[in-house]
Parts: C-alpha cells; structure tokens; sequence
C-alpha cells in the first residue's frame, strides 16, 4: 500500500518570486499582488499547479512576481492563451490578469468568448480608467469628457463597464472589489478561485501616476459607506453610514430611499448571486456614482452552468472509445492525395 507524500504547507512568501516588484510607488498593483499571494496558500494546491497569464500593460507584469508558472502574452491575447491550456491541461488552476485597455480593447473579443463558453478560468481585471503603461492615454473604460493626452479635448468615446460586459457574456461569476478594501479583495479573489467556471473579478485600482483619485469616491472613509454597496447573498441591499438607506424597485428601475417614514428592509430589493437569470445581477452592475447610486462590490453572481473545456475532452474521450486514439500519418495519406512533381 503507497502513502501519499501530504503537501507541504505554504505561506504567502512561498509565491513571492525572487523578481523585484516595479510598479510606481503607490500603485494599487501591489494589493492586489499582496492578496493574491495571501489567498493561494488557502486552496492547498502545490504551486507547480498554478498558471498565471497576462497580456500587456502594467497589470500584466503579474506573473514574474508569482513562484508558480506563468506567461507574459501578446496585447490582450491572455484569455486565448489561457483558454488552450486549461483545455490540454485541466489539472491546472488558470488565472487571467488583465486590465481595462489590455482586456477590453483589443482583447475585447477574446475576452467575451471565453466568458460566453464558460471556460474553468480565472480572470482578474485591473480598471484604473486609464493607458498606465503607456503613460497616460484615455482607455475604454475612461469617463465620457476625460482629458488625457490623447484626449486633449476630453474623450467623446462612451465608456465601456466591465461587469455589464461580462453580464451580457451570460458570465457565471461575477464580482467587483477595490484594491485598498483588503479584507474584501482577498474574500472575492477567494471566492473566485473556488468557483467552478469564468470567474471574472473587476478591481478598482489606482493609477497614482496617470489617473490619481478616480475611485476615490469608493475610497475614501468618509464617504464610501454612502458610495458603495457590500453585496451579500439573500440580504436585503442597504447602505449608508448609519445604515439607513436601501435599494427598491420602482418598476423596473432602481431607486435609493430612506428606511423608515412606511419603508421597511422587507420592501427593499434583496441580492440572489444565484439566481439563473442574469437580469438583476446587470441591473446592479449599471447602478453608478455619478447617476446617484451606490456602486455594488462583491458577488453579483454565481451559478453553475456547462464549462467548455470540460465538455471538449469528454468528447475527445468519447471519440477515442469509439474510433481509438487515431494516427495522423494515416489521416495526411487518406482521401484524395496527390504528389507535386
């Protein structure tokens, strides 16, 4: 009878690579990176399991700070990358690391197929509203009227909003959190990790440099208990400092009211990640800042639906049982053939 070895237990410095960290001073990358290296030693998974991709930008320097394999893509190409392992490969945890121009400019395309074929893939996303790498340029994400240096005038370009995207991709897990709410930031990387599916975490990040503040409203102690919304499952949605505000609807819009004065939490509109229906979970992620709302952070949604990468190899498997494992010699020589003399 063989013993298994048991697996040595690691602590956060066993992910840490022997690379230096080069971010700006300040940048929010280093949460982010610092959670990250926190919550892996939890899911009691060898390090040689573990997969970190990226496409290029600031945030896809993750990987050469991570002890555990990795690959530094080509612009935005990381999910189709990461999409051809895990389906070789599917013993691998596989996790993505993105931001909003790598991710949703011209790797838009690759980014909402592998949210819509559900791949077992972990995606991370890093918005701080702006080009950071290439120093300071409006991104897809950039508010309407933002002026950069390739904006001079201000941006005329509707910005784009990551969790609505993947909503709309049908996205399985979806979650938003903010780089300087640690405890938060790791809780939902956590979660994504167990989550069996794309799991699709937008961070609000900070780019100190090119973009100072603009999360600040979701930042700041003063006033983020008016500005965001903490997600619970089967809760009713409330907020505020004293928490004495909520979230109903008014038909089929959202509308913030006061508890009390005839409105009780049982009149509220209450959070279901697991509800099949995408519908409220997109109706959350539209409520924003500058329209009145507080911005939802945490799980919008989680449910289990088919995953791609699964259903290629059982029907690999099933092909091999029923037609044998094949030979590609055969396959180049069979049909019409021909030689060129």
């Amino acid at each position: 009878m063989s013993i298994e070895t048991p697996l040595p237990i690691l602590k956060p410095a066993d992910f840490a690579s022997d690379q230096d960290v080069r971010w700006c001073p300040g940048c929010g990358d280093y949460s982010i990176l610092a959670q990250m290296k926190k919550m892996l030693p939890t899911l009691g998974m060898p390090r040689e399991n573990i997969v970190f991709i990226s496409g290029i930008g600031c945030s896809s320097r993750f990987p050469y700070y991570m002890n555990t394999y990795g690959m530094h893509s080509i612009h935005g190409r990381a999910p189709a990358v990461a999409s051809g392992l895990k389906t070789s490969r599917p013993d691998l945890q596989v996790w993505v690391i993105t931001g909003d121009g790598d991710g949703l400019s011209i790797g838009g395309n690759h980014l909402m197929h592998t949210i819509r074929r559900n791949m077992d893939l972990n995606i991370v996303l890093f918005n701080n509203r702006i080009y950071g790498l290439t120093k300071g340029q409006y991104s897809p994400t950039s508010p309407l009227g933002k002026k950069t240096k390739s904006s001079p005038m201000g941006s005329i370009d509707n910005p784009l909003h990551p969790l609505s995207l993947a909503l709309g991709c049908e996205a399985s897990f979806v979650a938003r959190s903010i780089d300087t709410n640690i405890k938060h930031l790791g809780a939902t990387l956590k979660r994504a990790a167990d989550h069996r599916g794309t799991s699709f975490v937008e961070v609000y990040q900070n780019c100190n440099v090119f973009n100072d503040g603009a999360w600040n409203y979701a930042k700041d102690r003063e006033t983020k208990a008016d500005t965001t919304l903490e997600l619970e499952h089967g809760k009713p949605l409330i907020f505020g400092k004293d928490r004495n505000k909520g979230i109903r609807l008014n038909g089929l819009d959202p509308e913030v009211v006061d508890l009390g004065s005839g409105i009780a939490e049982d009149d509220l509109l209450f959070h279901d990640e697991r509800c099949p229906e995408p519908s409220l979970a997109y109706l959350l992620s539209r409520m924003r800042y500058e329209d009145g709302f507080p911005e939802p952070i945490g799980v919008f949604r989680s449910v289990d639906v088919p995953r791609y990468d699964e259903m290629v190899n059982e029907q690999i498997e099933t092909a091999t049982k029923e037609k044998g494992r094949g030979d590609l010699e055969a396959l180049f020589n069979s049909g019409e053939t021909w030689k060129v003399t």
